[in-house]
């Protein structure tokens, strides 16, 4: 497969929106028009409940992680190729066609990529979002501390090749934008918990 093709499937794979299909499956509702209006696990957890978003939350996981590890498979070491295929299915994820291009926000799908390709980043960026979830029980504070400790880590600890690193980097400033609404709500503290 080429590397051209490898990018469109990791972009086919981000995706799938499973919050949309398994909340409308379990309960016959559209996810975009309840709570937050995302696809993603914790809008997801929301509207049809924790196990459900738990499942959600595994499911986009994979969809970025799967594609990126078949590009690690094929690819000479050092390719770039396995970041790109994560970056896009990032990009699946938050811009599916499916959807008029209004996906989630990418966090649970940044997750799974980074487990694969910088799995200490991956590792301290769970660990964080768990720490902070369970104090201030607020996703949106817990996924960018989350993000940010994780591309601290992926720059700082060795072991994480360059284009990972970078990734980590390119991935915080994508959820940035994805999450700007949750940012006004954080400064004019009317962000939700949950």
């Amino acid at each position: 497969m080429t590397a051209a093709g490898l990018v469109v499937l990791g972009y086919l794979s981000g995706s799938v929106p499973f919050g949309l299909i398994l909340v409308r499956m379990a309960r016959g509702v559209d996810v975009r028009e309840e709570g937050s209006g995302n696809i993603g696990a914790t809008n997801v957890a929301r509207v049809a409940g924790k196990g459900l978003g738990v499942l959600v939350l595994v499911l986009d996981a994979l969809k970025g992680a799967l594609p990126v590890l078949l590009a690690r498979e094929v690819e000479p070491p050092g390719s770039v190729v396995p970041a790109a295929v994560g970056l896009a299915a990032f990009a699946g994820h938050v811009a599916p066609p499916w959807l008029g291009f209004r996906g989630g926000k990418g966090v649970a799908t940044a997750l799974g990529v980074l487990a694969v390709l910088a799995p200490r980043a991956a590792l301290a960026g769970a660990l964080t979002y768990g720490v902070v979830f369970a104090v201030l029980r607020i996703s949106s504070v817990g996924s960018l501390l989350a993000g940010a400790v994780a591309t601290a880590v992926a720059w700082c600890l060795p072991g994480t090749s360059p284009a990972a690193a970078a990734l980590t980097s390119v991935l915080l400033a994508a959820m940035l934008w994805t999450h700007r609404g949750n940012i006004g709500r954080l400064l004019r503290r009317g962000e939700p918990r949950i």
